[in-house]
């Protein structure tokens, strides 16, 4: 029997995609406190229609936040009209000079950079989070560097046992001036941190250090209340 062909309703764009996905990205115009959270809306819609699904979203979608705001096919233009003035504005300004400078060398450093430098500064700093900070916090904490797979896959760097139960940390690195305050995880690392949560029983915690030092503070006093649920 010949495999059904699943119908694709996604529009192609070329070469165009990987700049109007790197903009997006960069200037996080497609995450849930802007789109809301698409995949937990389209599970909860259970379309059978593109149409039907499109309908759905504009009468319960609503932006993922503090305050959250119903979205419309206006605020959508507008994601693309911000969009375009980045990507006119900034992103290919920026380009244009990079293409023009760029050496070879530069690429040859660039590797060795990303290779040897940069895996170094962040190993260094993952270990300084826990252990200059989270580790003398919380004493009775078993903190283990998560395996491979569970960092790939799953977007944790460290395991806090808890007696035989975990919750997970995740370090990212950010500058002094970073406003991570409007930090929305992405939908693919939520469901990985629930995925988490359902076989280790704890949370996951994101960390945002400059250097050695925990910049969201708040943090902290986050974890403890989870080990003090996890010792119930």
């Amino acid at each position: 029997m010949a495999k059904q062909t699943i119908k694709r309703y996604s529009k192609e764009f070329g070469k165009k995609e990987k700049v109007l996905n790197y903009a997006t990205q960069t200037y996080q115009l497609s995450r849930p406190n802007k789109v809301g959270a698409v995949m937990a809306l389209i599970r909860e819609c259970q379309p059978k229609t593109i149409e039907e699904w499109e309908k759905w979203y504009f009468e319960n979608a609503t932006t993922d936040g503090k305050a959250p705001a119903k979205i419309t096919k206006e605020n959508l233009e507008e994601l693309g009209e911000r969009l375009f003035v980045k990507i006119k504005e900034i992103v290919i300004p920026e380009w244009t000079e990079a293409f023009n400078q760029l050496t070879l060398q530069d690429c040859i450093d660039y590797i060795q950079n990303l290779t040897i430098n940069r895996t170094f500064d962040g190993f260094i700093r993952e270990k300084s989070v826990i252990e200059d900070n989270l580790a003398k916090a919380f004493l009775n904490v078993k903190f283990e560097e998560s395996d491979p797979e569970l960092d790939h896959a799953g977007d944790i760097d460290y395991l806090g046992w808890v007696g035989d139960k975990a919750f997970g940390i995740q370090i990212k690195p950010v500058t002094a001036k970073a406003n991570f305050g409007n930090y929305s995880a992405t939908e693919r690392m939520r469901a990985s941190f629930e995925d988490f949560s359902k076989k280790f029983g704890g949370q996951v915690f994101v960390v945002f250090s400059i250097d050695d030092k925990i910049k969201n503070e708040e943090v902290v006093g986050q974890i403890a209340d989870e080990i003090k649920r996890l010792t119930k």
